[in-house]
């Protein structure tokens, strides 16, 4: 499944690489991709609940808001 998240908080390479790794080691995790341009984050996971609610956790922790999910 993949999902795309808006993070309006992303500005630049720091972000992309902060929020890359701190999602990509996560369970159900296969790739993870930030582009600063459109301010997503894009994840192909396995869609259950819990793998949603660590990379939405994982995202605010690095101290981005995510907007929608």
């Amino acid at each position: 499944m993949t999902i795309t998240l808006s993070v309006p908080d992303i500005s630049c390479g720091h972000c992309k690489a902060s929020i890359e790794g701190a999602v990509a080691p996560l369970d159900g995790v296969e790739r993870v991709e930030v582009d600063v341009a459109s301010k997503t984050v894009t994840v192909d996971c396995d869609g259950s609940d819990a793998a949603m609610e660590a990379i939405v956790a994982a995202i605010e922790e690095q101290g981005y808001t995510v907007a929608d999910r």
